[in-house]
């Protein structure tokens, strides 16, 4: 099943193939080809039986010997981009608390936007040139400005809310660790209908987005608090706690999607550098994870 959530998996390497294979492979003769001396079976079955003894005795084939996509490959190079990520992130927070001092107590949001612009600028090269070619500069580019934006942001809520940043991040390690536990474990799986409605509650919660934006940006009084109509009150309980706790669960969802698909790309045998696919799709799913999860609790602690 293709993955409808995460547009860097939308390539048809992490979809379902029909007959055949999904990518050709090197060293096939063509069937004109003759064979000039046949040697004799006895000679043939040992040929064959020490090269089966080899076969055995010698380590597993990983990603460089075959050319292909691995899960461990794909987890290697995940974890060389969020430790991109948590350098830039590291970066994005000095640049944004160097401005505070006792006497200008506002940290800036330059690298915020810098970020966050950048971020989504590589994303979209990313995924509308992936069908044609993977480009892993771009990916480790998109990396660094994700992290960037992280550290920013994380910077500047830690600043009003202390300590909200740690609980952020537990949170999201929590929801990742649980998630990649539960499918590992085959008790959590996509299916065709599980993902109709998540496409569903995910474009509702896009437009929703958009119009939020929008009423902040022209001070429209309903959309009154410092996240707009995410702040207003439903029974006493922020509107933005609610529908949060929905994201949190199309987020999860979304990592299953990502991790099924991976698993598809590998039984399709797809080119190694597929894998830099993968891990940049799992690092699109996790920041919105972690930024989701970094707002619920700042309408938490604002509301408290």
């Amino acid at each position: 099943m293709a993955a409808g959530n995460n547009p860097a998996f939308n390539n048809p390497a992490f979809q379902e193939q029909g007959a055949g294979r999904a990518f050709p492979t090197s060293g096939q003769t063509g069937s004109g080809a003759q064979t000039k001396y046949a040697p004799p079976a006895a000679a043939t079955d040992a040929a064959v039986n020490a090269q089966l003894e080899g076969a055995y005795a010698a380590p597993s084939a990983g990603a460089i010997e075959t050319g292909r996509m691995t899960v461990e490959d794909t987890v290697i190079k995940t974890i060389g981009l969020f430790a991109i990520l948590l350098v830039t992130a590291v970066a994005g927070w000095l640049w944004t608390m160097a401005p505070v001092t006792a006497a200008n107590p506002s940290p800036t949001m330059a690298p915020w936007i810098i970020g966050a612009l950048g971020g989504f600028v590589l994303a979209m090269v990313v995924i509308f040139t992936s069908r044609k070619k993977i480009r892993p500069a771009l990916i480790w580019g998109y990396a660094a400005f994700e992290g960037l934006f992280i550290g920013a942001i994380s910077a500047f809520f830690e600043f009003i809310w202390p300590g909200i940043v740690i609980q952020a991040t537990l949170a999201t390690v929590a929801v990742v660790g649980v998630t990649l536990a539960l499918f590992a474990s085959g008790k959590v799986r996509a299916s065709k209908k599980a993902t109709k409605v998540f496409m569903i509650a995910m474009i509702g919660y896009l437009v929703f987005s958009l119009i939020n934006v929008m009423l902040m940006i022209f001070n429209v009084p309903i959309a009154g608090g410092a996240f707009g109509l995410l702040s207003q009150q439903v029974f006493g309980i922020p509107l933005g706690l609610i529908i949060g706790v929905f994201v949190v669960i199309m987020a999860a969802y979304s990592l299953v999607l990502d991790f099924d698909s991976i698993q598809q790309g590998v039984r399709n045998g797809a080119p190694r550098q597929y894998a830099w696919l993968g891990a940049f799709g799992i690092m699109v799913t996790v920041v919105w994870l972690y930024v989701e999860i970094l707002r619920i609790l700042s309408i938490l602690r604002g509301s408290n």
